[in-house]
């Protein structure tokens, strides 16, 4: 399944300056009956953003409506518990594009990168000039280039690099999954395998 193509991300962002975010806690087990990708993003967080009565707890940042945006800002250990990857699942079908942290648990950055979500590792320092420049302006928008690999603070022009694996930037870059990749590739292939190995 394709997804969007990612090159250039200029957008505000969503602040949850909170440490060791596991998937539970982004996706509930309850909620992981769904085969399908979609539906996921309606229980985004739902035991921190609803009362038991179903009600919006109004103190959770995604009820406040002063923070907008495609980039969700998270605390260290980002995506840490089990592996479901529902969870990365959710955070799309919220509408997010890109989670910025100063670390992530592997398989959770893996399970974003196949699905269309950006995971962006920053330094500590780093993150809380983002953390600051978001409290001072809620509207401040972050820049996410994948292409030269940076992400910017556009309000203080402070920057910084971050690595990600060449196949995932391809991958991204094309709006690819797995298997769009090897779609892509399919005539390289048909000609490898017409050709005779002896």
């Amino acid at each position: 399944m394709a997804y969007d193509k990612f090159s250039v991300l200029t957008s505000s962002a969503v602040p949850m300056p909170i440490e060791n975010v596991d998937t539970d806690q982004i996706i509930p087990a309850r909620f992981l009956k769904a085969t399908e990708r979609k539906g996921f993003g309606d229980n985004l967080f739902r035991d921190w953003r609803f009362n038991a009565d179903n009600t919006p707890k109004r103190d959770f940042v995604l009820n406040n409506p002063i923070y907008t945006g495609k980039i969700l800002v998270g605390g260290r250990n980002f995506g840490s518990g089990s592996s479901r990857e529902h969870a990365a699942w959710a955070i799309y079908d919220y509408g997010f594009r890109c989670v910025v942290s100063s670390f992530f648990a592997d398989i959770f950055k893996n399970n974003s990168l196949n699905i269309g979500i950006l995971p962006v590792q920053v330094s500590e320092a780093f993150l809380d000039k983002i953390f600051r420049a978001i409290e001072a302006d809620p509207a401040t928008q972050l820049e996410v280039n994948l292409p030269a690999q940076t992400i910017t603070i556009k309000t203080t022009g402070d920057h910084e690099s971050f690595e990600i694996n060449t196949y995932k930037k391809h991958n991204l870059t094309n709006g690819f999954d797995d298997i769009d990749y090897l779609q892509a590739m399919k005539s390289e292939i048909k000609e490898f395998a017409g050709k005779s190995i002896y």
